[in-house]
C-alpha cells in the first residue's frame, strides 16, 4: 500500500486545478479517497460528530454485506437454468453460468451510475459522492435475470439524475435510488419485470454455443402462484435456502441473514428499523392468514419475494430512513404492514415491498419531525412545572 500511496502522491499534481489532467480531478479524488482515508476532516464545531469511519467505509461495509446475496444469486441463476433445460445442475457449472449472466448487469449499473456521478462532480467542482457504491450493487440484485442491459442503463440513469442529483446528491435524496430504478423498470416495462417468463434465463449460454432455443421458460415464483390463487409449489425450506425463481439477489434468506449479521455487528444498519419491518409484516400476514391458500402459512410471507432483502438492505438506508429512534420503529413497522397489505389486496402486484418502502421514504421526515416536536413539548412542560 505504501507503493500505491507514493504513486498517487507523484501523479496527484497532474490532477490539480492547473494540471494537464485537471478535467479528471474528481475521478482521481474518488479513487484516492476510496483507497485511503482522507487527511482532511470536518471542523470540530456545529453539528459534526467525529468518528473513526467515513461514509466511503460505511458504504464499503454494505457492499461486503451484499456479497453473500450476489454469490448465491449467481449460483441460483445457473441452477434454475439447468433445471429448466432438464439437466442436472452441477455447482461450478451453475455458478459460472450465473457469473457470466449477472456480471454484465453489474458493469452496466456502475458504468452508467458512476459515469453520471463523475460528470456531475466535475461540473460542480465537488468530490465524487460515495452513495452509488451501494446503489450500483443493489440495482442488479433486485431485477429479474432476463432484464435487458439497455433497460438497466436507462433506468439507472433516470434514478441517479431524477431521484438523487436533482435533490443535491448523496445525503439529500428522499427516495432510495435502487428502488426508484426498479420502479421505473416496473412501470415502464411491466412485461419484463413480472410474469412467469422473466425469472429463468435459458438462452444465454446457448447463444454463445450457437444453439437456437426459446428466449425463456415459464417458471412461476411463489408470489406469482399466490397472486393466481394457486398452491405454492416451493416448500418453506426452499424459500429459506433460496433455490427458487426470483430476482437475482432476493431469493435466499440465509444469504440475506449473513449480510444482516455483518450490518448489525458493524453498527451500519439499524436493528430497530430491521426488526420493526419483520414485526409489522408478521402481524399483518397473521391477520390475513385466512386470505391465503391452504398450504401457505403467515410466516412464509416473510421468506418470499423481496421482503427480507428490502427489510435488511433497503429499509435501513440511512439517507432515506428516519434518524430518531422512535421514528425508526414506526417507519419499519409501517413498511412491513403496507408491504403485506399490498401483496394480499392487489393480486396484480403481489410484491409490495418496493412500493411500501418508497411510500415510507416520503413520510420519514414527518416521523422525525413528530418525534422531535413531541420531545420539545415534553421539555417545555417540564420547564413550566419547575417554574
Amino acid at each position: 500500500m505504501k507503493a500505491l500511496r507514493n504513486l498517487l502522491d507523484k501523479i496527484k499534481p497532474s490532477f490539480q486545478e492547473d494540471g494537464k489532467l485537471h478535467a479528471f480531478r474528481s475521478v482521481f479524488d474518488g479513487f484516492e479517497t476510496f483507497m485511503f482515508v482522507p487527511n482532511e476532516t470536518a471542523k470540530a464545531r456545529g453539528a459534526h460528530i467525529h468518528d473513526a469511519i467515513d461514509s466511503k467505509r460505511i458504504m464499503s461495509f454494505v457492499v461486503i454485506a451484499l456479497m453473500p446475496c450476489l454469490l448465491f444469486g449467481m449460483y441460483n441463476v445457473g441452477y434454475q437454468h439447468y433445471l429448466a433445460i432438464g439437466e442436472t445442475p452441477e455447482f461450478w457449472a451453475s455458478f459460472f453460468y450465473g457469473l457470466l449472466a449477472v456480471l454484465p448487469k453489474i458493469v452496466v449499473s456502475y458504468v452508467v451510475g458512476l459515469g453520471i456521478e463523475f460528470t456531475v462532480a466535475q461540473w460542480k467542482h465537488e468530490e465524487i459522492q460515495e452513495g452509488f457504491l451501494v446503489s450500483g450493487m443493489l440495482i442488479p440484485l433486485i431485477v429479474p435475470i432476463n432484464t435487458p442491459l439497455w433497460m438497466i442503463a436507462v433506468a439507472t440513469a433516470f434514478a441517479v439524475i431524477f431521484a438523487k442529483e436533482v435533490f443535491g446528491g448523496t445525503g439529500m435524496n428522499i427516495f432510495n435510488v435502487a428502488l426508484v430504478t426498479r420502479a421505473f423498470l416496473f412501470f415502464s416495462y411491466p412485461s419484463t419485470m413480472s410474469g412467469d417468463k422473466v425469472w429463468v434465463n435459458q438462452n444465454y449460454m446457448d447463444c454463445i454455443n450457437g444453439v437456437t432455443t426459446v428466449d425463456a421458460v415459464s417458471q412461476a415464483t411463489p408470489l406469482g402462484q399466490l397472486a393466481a390463487g394457486e398452491p405454492v409449489s416451493a416448500s418453506f425450506c426452499d424459500t429459506v435456502t433460496g433455490l427458487i425463481p426470483g430476482s437475482i439477489g432476493e431469493t435466499s434468506v440465509i444469504a440475506i441473514a449473513l449480510g444482516a449479521l455483518l450490518l448489525l455487528c458493524s453498527g451500519v444498519a439499524s436493528w430497530k428499523t430491521m426488526l420493526s419491518v419483520f414485526v409489522g409484516g408478521a402481524l399483518t400476514a397473521f391477520l390475513f392468514k385466512d386470505k391465503v391458500v391452504d398450504n401457505f402459512e403467515w410466516y412464509e410471507h416473510l421468506t418470499v419475494g423481496g421482503f427480507c432483502f428490502g427489510a435488511v438492505f433497503m429499509a435501513t438506508d440511512p439517507v432515506t430512513s428516519p434518524r430518531t429512534s422512535s421514528a425508526k420503529y414506526v417507519y419499519g413497522f409501517l413498511i412491513g404492514v403496507v408491504a403485506i397489505v399490498i401483496r394480499m389486496l392487489n393480486p396484480g402486484y403481489p410484491e409490495g415491498m418496493m412500493l411500501a418502502i418508497l411510500l415510507m421514504n416520503v413520510f420519514a421526515p414527518l416521523f422525525d419531525y413528530c418525534v422531535v416536536q413531541a420531545n420539545i413539548n415534553k421539555r417545555a412542560k417540564r420547564a413550566a412545572v419547575k417554574k
